[in-house]
């Protein structure tokens, strides 16, 4: 796979007249922190490049005029998946030297989850070609694949939220979005890292460890083997979905999680998990 530099020089080199304002970063960049966007938040990728953490997930609607508008529920004017996300990760990388941060090693990974009413078959399908669109739209910020190769760019784009994913996305010679895998696939046979290069899940799913007492070696040793042997396969690993606890309890599992080698945590405890992984995580891997 081509380095995350090299696939980025034409994009660096259109961001020289803009302002150098958007390119300062006060913190070093967090490849393993992933923020889980609450809805409440009108404009979330301020925080989430503030903190360093190295992706979001965001819940789109479909509008009736061919956008998508983030959060559930009603459409906002002005409160589009373009507007407050793509456009701004594609100026910062432009004004940075073709990165988001000046240290960053790996692409940003931006998981668009669909949620909202109109999810039968054909509307979620309408809602793919819209977001398809304005991908190409961004083409020179985003991770390419074609013709079973990755090209990684700036942002790496995942699609959930829609059944078939998988095969959408399959059927599309060139595309600039990726579908997430579950630790199911490890049973299955290898998923095709071109299409699903991560591997996740909630962690609810599988662990009754709530953080509270100290983990159980059963449960320990499952966590250590599923992440194992996803990276066998060549698959990146990101967990999330953790109880309802309090941060003490969070950070118990948070540390349990880099200390199995999970990839990226995802976690709606934005600032903790950034402060957690400062101290004690990777912060910043290629």
């Amino acid at each position: 796979m081509a380095t995350l530099a090299g696939s980025l020089a034409g994009l660096a080199g259109a961001g020289g007249a803009m302002s150098i304002a958007l390119a300062r970063r006060p913190r070093p960049c967090l490849t393993a922190g992933h923020a889980l966007v609450p809805d409440r938040l009108t404009d979330p990728l301020p925080m989430v490049l503030r903190l360093g953490l190295g992706g979001m997930t965001v819940r789109v609607t479909p509008g009736p005029h061919g956008e998508l508008f983030l959060g559930p529920g009603d459409p906002r004017p002005g409160r589009t998946l373009r507007r407050l996300v793509l456009a701004p990760l594609f100026t910062r990388a432009q004004a940075s030297a073709g990165r988001l941060w000046s240290d960053q090693r790996a692409p940003f990974q931006l998981v668009v989850e669909f949620a909202g009413p109109g999810r039968d078959t054909e509307s979620l399908l309408r809602a793919y070609r819209m977001l398809d669109q304005q991908l190409r739209d961004h083409a020179p910020l985003l991770s390419r694949s074609a013709g079973g190769e990755v090209t990684p760019g700036v942002v790496t784009v995942t699609v959930a939220g829609i059944v078939n994913v998988r095969e959408l996305l399959a059927a599309q010679p060139v595309r600039y979005a990726f579908a997430d895998g579950t630790f199911d696939d490890l049973d299955a046979g290898p998923a095709p890292l071109d299409l699903v290069p991560v591997l996740s899940e909630p962690w609810t799913r599988r662990f009754g460890w709530d953080g509270r007492e100290p983990i159980t070696a059963e449960e320990r040793h499952q966590l250590h083997a599923l992440v194992q042997a996803a990276h066998d396969q060549g698959h990146l690993v990101r967990v999330g979905g953790l109880p309802d606890a309090s941060r003490r309890a969070r950070t118990a599992i948070w540390s349990e999680l880099i200390h199995a080698g999970v990839d990226v945590i995802a976690d709606a405890d934005i600032s903790g998990l950034a402060k957690h992984l400062r101290r004690f995580g990777t912060v910043s891997n290629g």
